[in-house]
């Protein structure tokens, strides 16, 4: 575990040696403030509560998660890097579930500071700050869950673009899959257990349950199952190139 801690802190500490981690914590910040307050209706609702900013959460991390995760193994395979570190004393699954914290670190950051537009809703009325807290932990699993995709997109190519590309689109399905209009668009033509199945899929589904204040036990297994998974692939991806 000391490996895995220890490649986590370098790999935090590496996000902010360059301007990129600054860029990307004032987009986020600034998307998320302009996004909830103007886009999201907060002032015509009448309520004192953070529900639009968490809605548009999906749609930041579908754009931003990509961004982090591109670099994460695509440019230590481009740059030959990989090579190195498979000669250090780390096995993959600890280099994979270390990269992967750093980057969970991060956007957790990320999201600790957006503390200001919690303090605006809590001036502005009593917001049930219990649902609030439910609301973040749900965000955060829900990134971690784009995070351990993009990290395994990452592994599959050299070209940071190609896993930009790649991990916006499978967690696109992964947000569209679940929502009324496509189970609609498929309740003709496929059984309704597939359809029911489509349903629980659907990672808006889970993230919006949570953020609802319940910490249903199901919801907080699909997140672990799903980063899980994603994490285990990107570690059987790179053995399969270790080996060739």
């Amino acid at each position: 575990m000391s490996a895995v801690s220890a490649i986590a802190r370098r790999e935090l500490r590496s996000y902010f040696v360059t301007p990129v981690a600054y860029v990307f914590m004032v987009i986020f910040l600034v998307l998320a403030g302009v996004l909830t307050f103007y886009t999201g209706d907060f002032y015509d609702r009448g309520l004192a509560d953070l529900q639009p900013f968490f809605d548009m959460h999906p749609w930041l991390y579908l754009v931003l998660v990509p961004a982090v995760t591109m670099s994460m193994w695509a440019e230590e395979r481009a740059s030959g890097t990989l090579e190195l570190l498979f000669s250090l004393p780390v096995t993959i699954s600890q280099a994979v579930l270390g990269k992967f914290l750093a980057a969970w670190a991060f956007i957790g950051i990320c999201l600790v500071l957006t503390f200001p537009i919690w303090i605006t809703v809590n001036y502005l009325g009593e917001p049930d700050n219990g649902v609030v807290m439910a609301g973040y932990i749900g965000s955060w699993l829900m990134a971690g869950a784009f995070l351990a995709i993009g990290a395994c997109m990452s592994t599959a190519t050299r070209s940071q673009v190609i896993a930009f590309i790649l991990t916006a689109s499978v967690c696109f399905v992964l947000l569209l899959i679940g929502q009324p209009q496509v189970l609609d668009f498929f309740q003709d033509s496929l059984p309704p257990k597939l359809i029911g199945a489509m349903g629980q899929l659907s990672i808006v589904r889970h993230a919006n349950a949570i953020a609802r204040g319940v910490l249903d036990l199901r919801d907080l297994m699909y997140f672990g199952a799903t980063i899980v998974a994603w994490l285990g692939a990107a570690v059987v991806v790179l053995d399969l190139k270790r080996t060739r």
